[in-house]
C-alpha cells in the first residue's frame, strides 16, 4: 500500500483509499484529456480512480492506467478501480454484461469496486438516456433487491472485488440490507456530499451499518450547464472556506477534501488542472482542528447541486426523503 494514503477498511476486507480520482468529464471537455488527467493524476500519487460506464470515458481512463503500468510507476494491484452499473442494465440478466462492457473497455479481468450507478431503472437498450417521443425518459421497473443479486453474482465470478451503491437513500439501503438471502452488504454508497450538503444523517446511518460513505462533487462540481443551476452557489467561493484556507496556507479546495477525510468520508476530486491535481494529494499533509470542523459543519444547508429533475417521478427517485 501506498504510504501517503490514508486507507480505509471496507466490510469485506477489501482496502480503499481515502481520496480518489475522479473521471466524470463535462461535454466539452475532450476525451484525449482524460486520458492526460488520469496519467497525471497516478504520477501525482492518486491510487484510486473512479469512473462509471455511463461516463463514457472507460477506454481513455484505461489506457492511462495501462501506460502507467507499462512503464513501472504502478502495478495493477497498486491502483483501486471503481466502475458503475448504468440503469438501462437494472434488469439482472444484463447486470454483468455492463460489467464485462466496462472490463473490455479497460483490457482489465477485475474491476476493485462495482456499483449500482443510481437506483432508478431505465429502459434497457443502447441509449444511455432513452427518451419517448415527448423528450420524458422512459422507466424500467426492476426490483433493487433483483439487481443486487445479479452483483452478487459479479463478485462470485471474481470480475469485481467489492460491490456497493451509489446515489441511494436510507430506506433504499434498508431494503437491501434487510434483503432474506443477502450475501455481501454493499460496502459503500457513493453520494453527492460537501461542505453544503454534508450527509450528516446517512453518513451516521451508514456508519452503524459499516458502510463507507464515498463523497463525489466535493468541491461543488464543475457546474456543467446540462445538469447543474449557474445560479447556485460557487463552493470553494465560500468566505469560510477561505478564510480556512489563508490560516492554514492551504487551497479552499484542500480544505473542503481535508473536511470529508477527518469525518470518515472517502472523497473523490475531481480536475483537469495539472497544478490542482498535483495541490489535492496534499490532503494528507496537514489537519484541521475541531474548531475548523465545526465551522465547516456549519455551512451545511442541505443543498444539492445534482438532483436529477427530469426523474423525480420515478418509484425509485431517492431524493425524495429526508435521508
Amino acid at each position: 500500500m501506498n504510504s501517503k494514503h490514508q486507507y480505509v477498511q471496507l466490510n469485506d476486507g477489501h482496502f480503499i483509499p481515502g481520496l480518489g480520482f475522479g473521471t466524470y468529464k463535462p461535454q466539452e471537455v475532450s476525451k484525449s484529456k482524460t486520458t492526460e488527467a488520469t496519467k497525471i493524476a497516478i504520477e501525482a500519487g492518486f491510487r484510486h480512480i473512479d469512473c462509471a460506464y455511463a461516463y463514457q470515458v472507460e477506454e481513455e481512463v484505461g489506457l492511462a492506467i495501462r501506460s502507467k503500468i507499462a512503464d513501472g510507476t504502478v502495478k495493477r494491484e497498486d491502483i483501486f478501480y471503481t466502475s458503475k452499473l448504468w440503469s438501462t442494465f437494472h434488469r439482472p440478466e444484463l447486470v454483468q454484461s455492463c460489467l464485462k462492457r466496462s472490463l473490455k473497455k479497460l483490457h482489465f479481468d477485475y474491476v476493485d469496486l462495482y456499483l449500482i450507478h443510481i437506483p432508478t431503472a431505465m429502459k434497457p437498450g443502447e441509449e444511455l438516456y432513452p427518451k419517448d417521443e415527448n423528450g420524458k425518459t422512459i422507466y424500467d421497473s426492476v426490483d433493487l433487491c433483483a439487481t443486487w443479486e445479479a452483483m452478487e453474482k459479479c463478485k462470485d465470478a471474481g470480475l469485481a472485488r467489492s460491490i456497493g451503491v451509489s446515489n441511494f437513500n436510507r430506506r433504499q439501503l434498508e431494503m437491501i440490507l434487510n434483503k432474506p438471502g443477502l450475501k455481501y452488504k454493499p460496502v459503500c454508497n457513493q453520494v453527492e456530499c460537501h461542505v453544503y450538503h454534508n450527509q450528516k444523517k446517512l453518513l451516521d446511518f451508514c456508519k452503524s451499518k459499516d458502510i463507507v460513505l464515498v463523497a463525489f462533487s466535493a468541491l461543488g462540481t464543475q457546474r456543467e450547464k446540462r445538469w447543474i443551476d449557474q445560479n447556485s452557489p460557487v463552493l470553494l467561493d465560500d468566505p469560510v472556506l477561505g478564510a480556512l484556507a489563508k490560516k492554514h496556507k492551504r487551497s479552499p479546495a484542500l480544505i473542503a477534501l481535508r473536511y470529508q477525510l477527518q469525518r470518515g468520508v472517502v472523497v473523490l476530486a475531481k480536475s483537469f488542472n495539472e497544478n490542482r491535481i498535483k495541490e489535492n494529494i496534499q490532503v494528507f499533509d496537514f489537519t484541521l482542528t475541531a474548531e475548523d470542523m465545526k465551522d465547516l459543519d456549519g455551512l451545511n444547508r442541505n443543498f444539492r447541486y445534482i438532483a436529477w429533475p427530469s426523474m423525480n417521478d420515478h418509484p425509485e427517485y431517492p431524493f425524495d426523503d429526508e435521508y
